[in-house]
């Protein structure tokens, strides 16, 4: 009978471990949704405070393209080019807007003719990206995140 006290004890005593509720901090968990997250889709993409909020995922998008094409270009047809040859050239401008609505420049990809032709293109570019109005950044799970995306600028000189 002892016995089996002892083999009783001894069992409830290793059992309890079995209990033992394992505490997961909120920074892990939080972590973990992070790297499941699709960084290449957003729920909202950024805006301007001229495109509407009541617009549906897509025309938000459209509206911040519109508006940050119309921007850079009225920027740009500012400026007096001369060139020596005719330029008709599509320039990438990869941009990143921050979770804060910070947009920055990461890069600028134009032809060797325009960069050429235009040896101040890109400083012309960062002057109208620096004049840019408010921007709020894009949303994923009700999260402020970061994004980036590349803009094509047609330039046309002749």
């Amino acid at each position: 009978m002892k016995k089996l006290y002892v083999i009783l004890i001894f069992l409830t005593i290793s059992s309890c471990n079995y209990f033992d509720a394992k505490k997961t901090s909120s920074d892990v968990i939080l972590e973990n949704e992070l790297r499941t997250f699709n960084w290449n889709e957003v729920d909202e993409y950024p805006m301007f405070a001229t495109c509407y909020e009541n617009a549906s995922k897509e025309e938000k998008k459209q509206c911040f393209q519109n508006t940050l094409t119309h921007i850079i270009t009225t920027k740009l047809q500012r400026h007096t080019l001369i060139v020596s040859q005719d330029i008709s050239d599509t320039i990438f401008i990869k941009f990143k807007i921050s979770k804060e609505g910070n947009l920055s420049l990461i890069d600028i990809e134009a032809d060797s003719l325009t960069i050429k032709e235009i040896p101040n293109i890109k400083e012309l570019l960062h002057e109208s990206v620096d004049s840019l109005p408010e921007i709020f950044p894009a949303i994923r799970r009700s999260q402020q995140v970061n994004t980036a995306f590349t803009l094509p600028v047609i330039i046309q000189v002749d």
